[in-house]
């Protein structure tokens, strides 16, 4: 098994420094947080061999793009379904991510759709499913805290590694 990648304070205002200014070069990123470029490129391609960073594509919101009725959906599935309904869940193109879970439900579902008469479609394909015993879902009225990890990375850096970066 394979440890995970431990970050340190460097690593994070490098991250901190990509997601503030996507579009910045990686000279003007090293230059940001007070290192090389190649020092900043060195730790940037072993974040992403890490697997810590897994893109540079744009981050798209759902609801400027049209899609602002989102709901989370609880699913229970037959026993040994986890394959099949990861399968159907792919087929619908509303289902933003789908997490399997502990607890009363087995899987938990994130869907986004651009009235509630689309979202209801969702619904009924997703109990369409042969795998799906029982959903239940509970719509999203206000996103109070968006996705994020800075807070999080900032949290766990290795202290006193890397550099000590003036950026924040």
């Amino acid at each position: 098994m394979s440890h995970p990648y431990r970050l340190d304070a460097l690593d994070v205002a490098l991250l901190a420094a990509l997601r503030e200014h996507p579009r910045t070069g990686l000279v003007e990123i090293a230059r940001m947080v007070g290192v090389a470029r190649a020092t900043a490129t060195a730790r940037l391609q072993r974040l992403e061999a890490a697997g810590v960073v897994t893109g540079f594509g744009p981050d798209v919101d759902v609801t400027a793009a049209g899609f602002g009725v989102q709901a989370f959906v609880t699913l229970e599935i037959a026993q040994g379904a986890l394959d099949a309904v990861h399968r159907d869940l792919e087929a619908i193109p509303g289902v933003l991510e789908a997490h399997a879970t502990t607890g009363s439900g087995d899987v938990v579902c994130r869907v986004a759709a651009a009235s509630h008469e689309a979202l209801q479609e969702i619904l009924v394909q997703l109990n369409r499913s042969s795998s799906v015993v029982r959903s239940t879902s509970v719509v999203a009225l206000t996103c109070l805290v968006p996705w994020r990890t800075l807070p999080l990375l900032r949290s766990g850096a290795a202290p006193g590694s890397g550099r000590s970066p003036s950026y924040r």
